[in-house]
């Protein structure tokens, strides 16, 4: 049966105790339309819940919300749902179906914000004319491992291996940073350790929620990550307004770059470069 998740915007903000009687009447009826709402994330202060759901079709998803209590969702988007496990992790889920951040303070909500993490090997294409395809494989190990245990030490996930980079999900933006930061430091000593076969990389990051205006799951978020991580120079990570944003009081080094023209999008957008090097090792 398909997934679904969809978004919910409540003007002024919402209380989890409300959400709870929601979903709760969404349990109720949900059984008439052959739908199963198993779990949803809700930001109180935003006003915003996502709801995961398996559904017959996007209606019958729809027709649960209006009948049991009448707040239909502005969007809803077909997940596949190993893809939505991926990005949003194992996902703790309370008594009254709401997902809690893990190892945070008793049933603390989980607002569903994502931030997702690109890597990038710089010049990977003439690596392997230089050295050959034998050696430039060795050096794309050496940054799978070095990402891969910065991802494992720092609770990321790997949504996909994109040839010459990773891409991967964070539920926070300050441990996708201070990853981003381990990665160019461990580069950087390989780089000491074997000056015959330099490797260079740069990092993107962004943070959104998982319904945006794409019809993809993180539709937004992924493509500014993926956006900020091309323009970002070698050696460099460059990060999103909003994870510069949440990660206020965590004394991460950023420089505010200003605004920057990204292909893609109309608008410029601000941007932080990380400063790796003397950020402390997490």
């Amino acid at each position: 049966m398909p997934s679904y998740m969809d978004i919910h915007e409540i003007p002024g903000g919402v209380t989890a105790e409300d959400v709870a009687k929601a979903h709760a009447h969404d349990v109720e009826v949900q059984g008439k339309y052959g739908v199963s709402y198993h779990k949803y994330w809700v930001n109180e202060k935003a006003g915003k819940i996502f709801c995961l759901c398996h559904a017959p079709n996007a209606e019958a998803a729809s027709q649960v919300h209006r009948e049991a209590h009448g707040l239909v969702a502005e969007k809803i988007i077909q997940v596949e749902p190993d893809v939505a496990e991926l990005f949003m992790g194992g996902s703790e889920v309370n008594s009254a179906g709401a997902v809690v951040l893990p190892g945070a303070e008793a049933d603390a909500r989980d607002p569903g914000i994502r931030t997702i993490l690109f890597t990038d090997i710089v010049g990977s294409t003439s690596l392997t004319r230089r050295l050959g395809d034998e050696a430039a494989m060795e050096l794309l190990e050496v940054h799978d491992s070095i990402v891969r245990n910065a991802l494992a030490d720092l609770g990321g996930r790997e949504i996909k291996h994109l040839g010459d980079g990773i891409m991967a999900s964070f539920v926070s933006a300050a441990a996708a940073v201070k990853c981003a930061s381990r990665v160019q430091r461990e580069i950087a000593r390989h780089r000491r350790e074997n000056k015959d076969r330099p490797l260079s990389v740069r990092l993107g990051v962004a943070a959104g929620e998982p319904v945006e205006h794409h019809n993809d799951l993180f539709g937004c978020t992924v493509q500014l990550a993926a956006r900020l991580c091309a323009h970002a120079q070698e050696e460099q990570i460059l990060v999103s307004n909003v994870v510069a944003e949440l990660c206020e009081g965590k004394a991460l080094p950023f420089e505010d770059l200003g605004e920057v023209e990204l292909k893609g999008f109309e608008t410029p957008v601000r941007a932080h470069a990380v400063n790796w090097a003397t950020e402390a090792s997490a």
